[in-house]
């Protein structure tokens, strides 16, 4: 193997592909990035048999070939690197020989015969989703997923697929969130898709997938992410780079009778105002549970964000937000609530209830019209004294 790259593409392939790298793994092989010609560029490849993604970049090739090189020392050099010149890399034997400018590196590597193949997609995508729309539904439903492998199903993110809208969801038991997506926003393989949504309903895409999915989109620069789901796996492909994840077995909880459809209290106001209201009462909340009160009072049109602790002291913030129905007192853990209001994308927050103990919803505002919608909805449930 021997070829010429750019310092830059080849420092985004690799940060493509790092973080997938198998940590204190005991086959030595998964701890490396596997280089190979193909078709007059250079991909790069990671696996820890999760969880895989190549990613190819352009490249002047001389002469083909592969090799899997340690993850660890090839970034460490890579982004040690100055100025945009070209980096040469030629295979001598299972030593890789690097230079860029007047940087000059031999880094050994492990022959590529043993480094797992990642599984190839055998039939055409079944959805092709703009980027950052896709980016949206992660960012929005990831507060909610579950860390604890008690459950393995809601250690992912659940993906419903219906004929007028892709759902999102996630839920940890403690809140839950939901986003919607209208297929007319998205490109379907039409034949395709209807034959799939009569055979599966939803299938559970494990978080880290689409946490590696989001940390490679780039946030500001629309592209297209296209996902195709066969024998319980799932593809996405995007810009030069592919990822590929087994599917979770099992089956998600129906969440659906958690979500009231109606509700008797809303209040509305500046996000940043609550955000830091929350946070203030959070130094002074007690326990583990970092509980705070939330007391809204339709007669004097406002509410309170009280805490306490024999430790701290006690703290009241007073907030003049548009209250709409009675009065409500609810006591809440402080970081499920402000996780939920983080993710909101609108200036004002909507914060609607029913009673001290049942779930609480927390939308977005319409910017323009005032209204609250309907398309993101993250529920939190009150700490019941």
């Amino acid at each position: 193997m021997k070829l010429i790259c750019t310092q830059e593409n080849l420092k985004k392939a690799i940060f493509n592909c790092e973080r997938v790298v198998a940590k204190k793994n005991t086959l030595p092989i998964l701890n490396n990035i596997l280089f190979e010609t193909e078709k007059g560029g250079l991909k790069l490849s990671a696996t820890n048999l999760e969880l895989g993604v190549s990613s190819k970049i352009g490249a002047k090739i001389e002469k083909e070939g592969k090799i899997t090189i340690p993850a660890r020392i090839i970034s460490n050099f890579s982004n040690n690197l100055l100025g945009g010149e070209n980096i040469s890399l030629e295979l001598v034997e299972n030593n890789l020989k690097i230079k860029s400018g007047g940087n000059k590196a031999v880094i050994k590597g492990i022959s590529a015969e043993d480094f797992p193949l990642l599984p190839l997609k055998k039939t055409d995508h079944l959805l092709d989703i703009s980027s950052l729309d896709l980016k949206i539904a992660i960012l929005k439903v990831m507060p909610a997923v579950a860390f604890n492998e008690a459950r393995q199903e809601l250690t992912g993110i659940n993906l419903i697929l219906k004929e007028k809208e892709l759902i999102f969801a996630a839920t940890d038991s403690f809140r839950l969130a939901e986003f919607r997506l209208k297929i007319e926003e998205i490109n379907i393989n039409k034949e395709k898709y209807q034959l799939f949504i009569e055979k599966n309903e939803n299938v559970i895409i494990p978080f880290n997938v689409l946490a590696e999915l989001n940390r490679v989109l780039a946030p500001e620069i629309e592209t297209r992410v296209k996902i195709t789901i066969e024998e319980r796996q799932i593809f996405f492909e995007t810009e030069g780079i592919k990822l590929v994840s087994r599917l979770i077995n099992g089956k998600y909880p129906e969440y659906k009778h958690i979500m009231p459809a109606d509700y008797k209290t809303r209040i509305v106001g500046e996000k940043q105002v609550l955000q830091n209201a929350i946070k203030m009462a959070n130094v002074f909340s007690s326990g583990g549970s970092n509980e705070i009160t939330l007391k809204i009072s339709a007669e004097e049109k406002k509410i309170f964000i009280l805490s306490s602790s024999a430790e701290a002291g006690e703290n009241s913030t007073e907030l003049n937000f548009d209250i709409t129905g009675p009065s409500q007192e609810v006591v809440f853990n402080a970081k499920y609530l402000l996780d939920g209001i983080n993710v909101i994308a609108s200036n004002q927050v909507a914060i609607l209830l029913n009673s001290e103990a049942t779930p609480v919803a927390v939308r977005e505002i319409d910017e323009k019209s005032g209204e609250v919608l309907e398309n993101f909805t993250y529920i939190v449930m009150p700490i019941k004294n």
